[in-house]
């Protein structure tokens, strides 16, 4: 009861919830994007379990992430596994405009929730651990708030896209955006990067854009091979 009684705790606490509004955003952007076209059973399935699984994921990175994000290369990784999955998301909304959305199947919406949850999550992460300094309880509190955050988002956002259509475009925009800003942070980079601030903003600009145009280019060749050829 002392812990609770201590104002550090309730600052330490109002700043974890601060950090997870902001940054469990993109986790349940890409959470909608894979689980917009699933049956309404299976979205559910899709979104709890891809919430479940960006918690988990924080578990197992809380101890290892900062160390993870000192090796070379590995954020450039991330960040274009970023880029193909933002790419993947934009190209499967105008695939499977026509056809029955069981066959975006659930496995592959949770497969593709966990590989963006793996990379999206270092930065919150390294946030919420900072803000807990130390205090196991925190840490917990802070993962436990996250889920309430990214199953809600994700409904919400989901609800938006199949009113406004236009919001699966901004979503996949910022995926691509989120991409362009992990390859710049990566280590390697950083002294680059650092010595020329305008890539700050044009690296992420570029990520947009290539999802945008991979995107719908692929959906744009997917549909011509579709097209019935004239007899």
């Amino acid at each position: 009861m002392e812990l609770f009684n201590n104002p550090e705790f309730w600052v330490g606490l109002i700043k974890i919830i601060w950090i997870n509004i902001i940054l469990s955003g993109d986790n349940a952007v890409v959470i909608a994007l894979a689980a917009r076209s699933l049956p309404a059973e299976q979205q559910r399935k899709a979104i709890l379990f891809g919430s479940g699984a960006a918690v988990v994921l924080r578990i197992g990175l809380t101890v290892v992430a900062a160390k993870l994000l000192e090796l070379p290369y590995l954020q450039i990784v991330g960040g274009i596994l970023l880029l193909w999955i933002g790419a993947q998301l934009l190209h499967e909304d105008d695939e499977d405009a026509g056809e029955d959305a069981e066959k975006a199947g659930l496995w592959v919406a949770i497969r593709t929730i966990l590989v963006a949850d793996l990379v999206m999550s270092l930065d919150n992460v390294i946030a919420v651990a900072a803000a807990a300094k130390g205090s196991l309880t925190l840490l917990m509190l802070g993962l436990a708030i996250s889920i309430p955050l990214v199953i809600f988002g994700s409904k919400l956002m989901i609800g938006l896209m199949n009113r406004f259509p236009v919001i699966i475009l901004l979503g996949a925009a910022l995926v691509g955006w989120v991409g362009g800003e992990t390859i710049a942070s990566d280590i390697i980079l950083h002294d680059w990067v650092e010595g020329q601030p305008w890539l700050h903003c044009l690296l992420p600009a570029l990520g947009t854009g290539l999802v945008l145009i991979v995107g719908k280019l692929t959906a744009l060749r997917a549909a011509s091979a579709q097209e019935p050829k004239p007899q």
